[in-house]
């Protein structure tokens, strides 16, 4: 290759992976051949690593670092651990004040935090999450240490019902994203993919142009603005118009394949 290869971060959940956890085999064969072709392709997603690395498995891919929880984890390829990673970059932040004002908005709210270590602590109620490696207590027991990560849920909204909410609550000592139903994933205060992937960007000595993302959620917003000004931002067909308004291009959905033609078009 004449040029220098491409970083390519991809987002899993409406990207890589369906609504049923499967992915195509489409998307398979096209990373494998964007890989012999020399570009670097790794993942940036808001799952924790626990319920990450056996996506690397299924991709066939193993990139020097994979940015986890919206950019307050990153992991570095490491052959002594058993999952082949370690911690490299940690960011975290005092739940307390976060959780206590999110919860005199939503009464009815589930609760979940992350700690560096990975562990994660949890309300009743918070039953359709990967809950390996966690336990279930009050929520009083969720406030006192640092957390890379809370999620909160709120089964009582819709969508839009939970972006109005979210807007009233006023959050401004973290960085939050909305997910596609009523659920609220939140990073310590200005961190996101993209500040981890930019430093990724900055370990690999890729340059600024030179980079391409692909997601379909509102958690890839900041990477689509860090990756657009110089790359590629490509929003999946499915993502929501205020994600596609930030995208650079919007190739097809998640059904349609839409990562596979991005990654034969590398």
């Amino acid at each position: 290759m004449t040029d220098a290869p491409l970083l390519v971060a991809l987002d899993i959940d409406g990207t890589l992976l369906s609504e049923d956890g499967t992915m195509s085999d489409a998307v398979i064969e096209a990373a494998e051949a964007a890989s012999v072709r020399g570009h670097i392709l790794m993942l940036a997603t808001g799952r924790s690593w626990e319920t990450t690395h056996h996506v690397l498995d299924q991709l066939g891919i193993t990139p020097e670092y994979v940015v986890c929880a919206n950019g307050a984890l990153v992991m570095k390829r490491d052959a002594t651990e058993p999952t082949g990673y370690r911690r490299h970059l940690i960011e975290t932040f005092n739940p307390r004040e976060v959780l206590t004002q999110i919860r005199s908005h939503l009464a009815d709210g589930r609760y979940m935090v992350e700690y560096p270590s990975g562990y994660r602590r949890y309300t009743q109620g918070m039953t359709d999450w990967n809950l390996e490696n966690a336990e279930e207590v009050e929520f009083e027991h969720l406030l006192s240490e640092p957390v890379t990560r809370v999620v909160v849920v709120s089964p009582e909204h819709d969508e839009l019902d939970f972006l109005s909410v979210v807007e009233k609550m006023g959050l401004h000592s973290v960085t939050y994203a909305i997910g596609w139903t009523a659920w609220l994933d939140i990073a310590p205060l200005g961190v996101n993919k993209s500040t981890a992937l930019e430093r990724v960007r900055e370990w690999l000595d890729v340059p600024e142009d030179r980079i391409v993302a692909v997601g379909d959620g509102r958690n890839d917003i900041e990477m689509f603005q860090w990756a657009g000004r110089s790359g590629r931002a490509v929003a999946m067909g499915q993502a929501p118009d205020d994600v596609k308004a930030v995208a650079t291009e919007v190739t097809g959905s998640i059904d349609d394949d839409g990562l596979a033609a991005v990654l034969r078009s590398l």
